[in-house]
């Protein structure tokens, strides 16, 4: 028994990690390493076992193959595993488990092969007088794993016990946790042992339970992944030399403490919700890892490099939701289009790696990645997509530009204004005048969508935004009397005009006519082209679709209202009722509210909130959607909070409503609705666009009134009729008690 007999071993990994266990096993010592569609077989000594046993990042399991031979049927079974020394292997004051897996015609149950191979190995024992050893399925002193495929029976002792990705530290997990050896495949094949050995740092946007932070700082600190484990299997065997595993136990042991006494690099997570960074803690902890790994909670949007210390390289890595699993993929497309941004914004000169189960999603990241790798999580086929961020170039991104000054306008290259009509001259020069006017505005700002003209000519009845680098024109409906056809000359000026006034190619002008709507009209859909354009507004990245609507998903007159609703809701639960596409929920969660509640009727225009929050790298387990008729929602109860946004419609008769609503008539009802759900030291801001709007004097008596109109809106709205009217409401002192 003391002779160290070199043995062959069976070393068992995840699919696609193969290559780089060899790699593994023979910096262990192992000698004839080779990789086979069974696993990585390799030889050695007792200490080459518990070296891999106890140092293998990557392995499942560790077997010693016994015996292969026909199995076709129950007896065959049976008589193969008598052939077996069992009381050679393991004493019979030892208990045993038997893991069975596969079939064959005759054995059709892996609980009855189980069993027939149970009777076997006691029978074993009984031939030679020694008494019958317990079987315990869950906590074993030996296992006996028994693969049978195609009719043969592969038998092999478990040396491991149980799996030996289970390294002992994760004590809590969230949703779709990954297995620790497969988090550390995709660390190696990163490099981050490279990475770390040159100070670089280590970060996860996504961290979830933390297992890639706490594997790459066991790999920095050199510390056996398997020194947390209670017990090995190997130490029930018969073979096992025990002063030998004390020699290779510590000098782990002293490995490890003298890794975690020096300075291990910066090692960071985040995550949005804050019951996962908590898992995270936990975990952190339960490894010992508490000075080296630190975790908090912020999402993808507020991501930014370390700066405590200067970081010129380091390695960002994380596990995104994809497919099915934790979210819709149409909003997730958004969040790694997120991630690819903020991965070009603020880690230039790092690397990134990124694994997901769907390669559409990864190359919405958009950045050219320069290596993949196919690998599995459990039997979902994945892939780790490595990216060099040094001078690569974000597809599809919005341009990172200066708005244009009035002058850039006026000397850009345009077509000869002489071949202008005298009234697209005439459009296209007060285009400019009003672009010239706000353009000092426009910069120091850096506003990207505004209203250039609204009908200040009224021969000239449309809207004109700019988005970015597209033009969206709305014609509104000529007054009766009014000629058709001279409302169509004018409208082929504005045509003509627009490109030669603001710079803009035909290609990207968006015209539509524009009627006073009436209820939800003006949410219509007008075309299918499901076209998303990204633009900015603040700190917010806003999708809108030019085509598709009479509205684009972001109403520009409200602008100024949103920058004050993410300005004071900092540490406060907003609602926001009759939400629409959200892009108030989105400023007011990127300002730092606790959470945010969103109530609209429409499955489109939540969806559309759904890919904004994604946009912008914000996890909706903090920004809750409901669907439902805000009035009712009110009435049922709702939800109270500190900071509430209700922009109403004027009108609105929807067939899932039971009643007609008009809010000249209804809004006092709606707003002590409201009301009721606003906490005592809250703000709610009523906003609505409806033309003559007065509100009812019993309003100002119940509550705290003020009237912000003029304080909620931008310069580009100033000119002509207000769009809008906004009141802030707060409750009157022990009007709640």
């Amino acid at each position: 028994m003391n002779a160290d007999t070199t043995r062959e071993y069976l070393a068992l990994c995840p699919r696609g990690i193969g290559s780089l266990l060899t790699h593994e096993l023979a910096a262990l010592g192992a000698t004839g390493v080779r990789e086979t569609p069974a696993g990585v077989f390799f030889a050695g000594s007792r200490a080459t076992l518990y070296r891999a046993c106890l140092w293998s990042r990557l392995a499942n399991r560790i077997l010693l193959p016994l015996a292969d031979f026909e199995a076709t049927d129950p007896d065959a079974l049976y008589r193969g595993l008598r052939e077996i020394a069992w009381p050679e292997l393991f004493s019979a004051h030892s208990s045993f488990a038997v893991d069975f897996h596969g079939q064959t015609p005759a054995i059709r149950n892996t609980q009855f092969g189980a069993q027939r191979s149970k009777d076997a190995i006691v029978d074993t024992f009984r031939d030679r007088g020694q008494p019958r050893p317990d079987v315990n399925r869950r906590q074993a002193d030996i296992r006996v794993s028994v693969q049978l495929f195609k009719g043969l029976a592969r038998v092999a002792l478990d040396l491991c016990g149980g799996s030996l990705h289970q390294r002992g530290y994760r004590v809590r997990a969230g949703d779709a946790p990954l297995k620790e050896n497969l988090a550390a495949a995709l660390l190696l094949r990163a490099d981050w042992p490279g990475m770390a050995a040159r100070g670089g740092a280590l970060v996860d946007p996504m961290c979830g339970s933390a297992t890639l932070l706490i594997e790459g700082a066991l790999m920095a600190a050199d510390h056996a992944p398997g020194l947390s484990r209670q017990r090995f299997a190997f130490e029930a065997w018969l073979a096992h030399d025990a002063r030998q595993w004390e020699a290779v136990l510590g000098d782990a042991r002293s490995r490890a403490a003298r890794g975690l006494e020096r300075e291990l690099p910066e090692i960071r997570g985040y995550d949005a919700d804050p019951a996962v960074v908590r898992y995270a803690q936990a975990n952190i902890a339960a490894a010992g890892l508490q000075r080296h790994v630190r975790v908090s909670c912020k999402p993808l949007a507020e991501l930014r490099r370390p700066s405590h210390r200067p970081m010129s390289q380091g390695l960002v890595i994380c596990n995104p939701p994809y497919g099915e699993r934790l979210g819709e993929k149409a909003s997730l497309r958004h969040l790694y289009q997120r991630l690819g941004q903020v991965l070009h914004d603020e880690f230039d000169g790092w690397d990134a790696a990124v694994f997901t189960a769907d390669l559409e999603l990864g190359r919405a990241i958009g950045l050219r990645s320069h290596r993949q790798y196919a690998l599995y999580n459990g039997a979902l086929k994945s892939s780790l997509l490595l990216f060099a961020l040094r001078d690569n170039r974000l597809r599809d991104a919005p341009l990172q530009r200066e708005p244009q000054s009035a002058e850039a306008t006026d000397n850009a290259p345009s077509q000869d204004r002489t071949a202008l009509s005298e009234g697209a001259v005439m459009f296209a020069n007060r285009l400019r005048k009003n672009r010239r006017h706000l353009a000092n505005w426009v910069k120091r700002n850096g506003i990207e969508c505004y209203r250039v003209y609204d009908a200040d000519m009224p021969e000239y009845a449309v809207a004109v935004d700019i988005y970015a680098d597209w033009v969206h024109i709305a014609e509104y409906a000529a007054p009766a009397g009014v000629d058709p056809e001279a409302a169509r000359l004018r409208l082929e000026d504005v045509l003509q005009a627009v490109p030669d006034a603001l710079a803009i190619a035909p290609s990207h002008i968006v015209l539509k006519q524009r009627q006073r709507q009436r209820g939800t009209a003006q949410y219509t859909r007008q075309d299918s082209s499901d076209r998303l354009l990204t633009v900015r507004e603040g700190q917010a990245s806003l999708l809108v679709n030019l085509q598709d609507y009479l509205d684009t998903g972001l109403f520009l007159d409200h602008r100024s209202l949103r920058r004050r609703l993410a300005e004071e809701a900092r540490g406060r639960d907003f609602l926001n009722l009759f939400c629409y596409t959200g892009s108030a929920t989105v400023h007011a969660a990127l300002g730092g509210a606790r959470s945010t509640t969103s109530v609209d009727m429409s499955n489109t225009y939540l969806d559309w909130l759904r890919k904004n929050l994604a946009r912008n790298g914000l996890a909706e387990n903090r920004h809750h959607l409901v669907r439902d008729d805000a009035r009712a929602w009110l009435e049922r109860g709702g939800q109270d909070a500190d900071l509430i946004l209700l922009d109403p419609p004027s009108f609105s008769n929807s067939k899932r409503l039971e009643d007609v609503f008009d809010l000249q008539r209804d809004h006092p009802a709606l707003i002590r609705s409201t009301m009721r759900r606003l906490r005592p030291d809250g703000v709610m801001y009523f906003s609505n666009n409806k033309r003559r709007f007065q509100l009812d004097p019993a309003m100002a008596e119940e509550f705290c009134c003020e009237d912000v109109t003029a304080q909620t809106l931008d310069p580009d709205f100033r000119r002509g009729k207000k769009p809008h009217v906004c009141f802030r409401f707060s409750h009157r002192h022990g009007a709640l008690s």
